[in-house]
């Protein structure tokens, strides 16, 4: 496999354990089950097909920063050459990280997290960006989708700066990548709709019309409060624009029991209550800020001939690669849920199981580039179209292929063989061994063995 791009990522394991000081599983930050313990399992996988590396698994409540260079290391003195491509999510793009690997002439590509002083400044970044894109100054990247059309990407402009090292005041070059992706917009705008509609709907239920069972807000400061929280929750402050007014209710009615009278003392008595009439979105806001969604800024310390803003921008983008490589540890080879319990049982499991995930991986890997050398396709792989023909086929499908093979025994009543049969290979079983190089001679001596005996 080529060994220039390694991708890095971590994800976790769930299990119904009991969390134990020391012990590996814990409770931390995950995107598939926060109320239970977990593992933490990082990876560092070889493109193109995900092929796992190394993997180290750590207790469940590590922040994901910290464990690329250990990784990272390990993976650059296995392999013993330097010129490595790691890329990676705005975790890997730490500062102490992309020092590293400048040092030991590696290079890096990852996103900038919009937090601190990155934030601030894609602000600049992304105006500077809208003016590029209305001259026509912005370099359009193209793609090639499923059905080969070439579509637009994304579009962008770099800049240098210079880095230094936290600790030995190591100066280095690196490129400012700001690009916007069509897709990446549409999705934040859809996204900034949602939340407006949401916001204007919670905004209206807090002053509801007088009626059993609906509260009323009778404290300026109170609903001041209460407007403040739901534009900060729905992160639409500055875009949505609140009025309130104060209605004044007065009823008459007269001193004490009894009927009233002409003479009778009366009271007036006042209810007040705030009511918002009028909720409005502020178009020039929205306009503003529409023409800066989509915008994401990379770095990268490669020089233009190793990586050009167009292989940065489509590179990154194969980053489900080691997306797939979680998927097949956890739903083909079923890490999840962990059902072992001692910490050497817990730890050692995805060391076993990225076994099974290298299996599939190098098997799809020599399939495919023998497909690719003889420019050939394998038919009768999707059973849901018989007719299809495929010349990236996955590991999934491959074995598929061969699960009606079976060996049949049938005995007599004192337990002696009368007929042993191997289900014979297809044509595209012995096309599939053949390519990857084991033949079908190999499955014959099986049969004939089965037989034999």
């Amino acid at each position: 496999m080529p060994q220039d791009i390694i991708r890095c990522d971590a994800t976790t394991v769930s299990g119904d354990h009991e969390v134990t000081e020391g012990g590996l599983v814990q409770f931390g930050h995950s995107k598939d089950d926060p109320t239970r313990p977990q593992i933490k399992v990082m990876m560092g996988s070889l493109d193109r097909l995900g092929m796992p590396l190394s993997t180290d698994v750590l207790s469940g409540e590590r922040a994901d920063d910290g464990l690329y260079l250990p990784i990272i290391e390990r993976m650059r003195i296995g392999l013993n050459k330097t010129g490595l491509l790691f890329v990676g999510d705005c975790k890997m793009s730490a500062l102490e990280t992309r020092a590293y690997l400048a040092r030991h002439q590696d290079w890096y590509l990852s996103p900038l997290p919009l937090t601190g002083a990155t934030a601030q400044a894609m602000d600049a970044w992304s105006t500077a960006g809208v003016t590029k894109r209305e001259a026509g100054e912005l370099t359009r990247i193209w793609r090639t989708n499923d059905r080969g059309q070439e579509v637009l990407a994304a579009e962008g402009y770099e800049f240098e700066r210079t880095c230094c090292a936290p600790v030995d005041d190591m100066t280095w070059s690196e490129r400012v990548l700001v690009v916007r992706s069509p897709m990446h917009a549409t999705q934040q705008a859809a996204g900034l709709e949602t939340r407006l509609r949401h916001a204007e709907t919670t905004l209206a239920a807090l002053t509801p019309p007088r009626g059993r069972g609906k509260r009323q807000i009778t404290d300026e400061a109170t609903l001041v409060e209460a407007i403040d929280l739901v534009l900060t929750e729905y992160r639409v402050a500055g875009v949505l624009s609140v009025t309130w007014e104060k209605p004044v209710e007065q009823t008459t009615q007269y001193v004490g029991r009894g009927r009233g009278s002409v003479s009778r003392e009366k009271r007036v008595i006042q209810k007040t209550r705030y009511h918002i009439p009028h909720i409005a979105r502020q178009a020039d806001t929205i306009t503003a800020l529409s023409h800066r969604l989509g915008w994401k800024a990379f770095v990268t310390n490669a020089g233009q001939k190793r990586l050009s803003v167009q292989e940065a921008v489509l590179c990154y983008r194969n980053e489900y690669r080691v997306e797939r490589l979680f998927h097949r540890l956890k739903s083909r080879v079923h890490i999840a849920p962990l059902f072992v319990k001692l910490n050497e049982q817990i730890e050692g499991l995805p060391y076993l199981l990225t076994l099974g995930v290298r299996v599939l991986t190098v098997t799809e890997f020599v399939l495919r580039r023998s497909l690719e050398q003889d420019q050939g396709r394998l038919p009768g792989l999707h059973p849901e179209n018989k007719q299809k023909l495929t010349d990236t086929p996955t590991a999934e499908r491959i074995l598929q292929a061969f699960t009606a093979i079976s060996l049949t025994i049938i005995k007599n009543a004192a337990g002696e063989d009368i007929l042993r049969r191997l289900t014979p290979l297809s044509g595209l079983q012995e096309d599939i061994l053949q390519r990857l190089g084991l033949g079908a001679a190999l499955y014959r001596q099986l049969e004939i063995q089965a037989i034999g005996n």
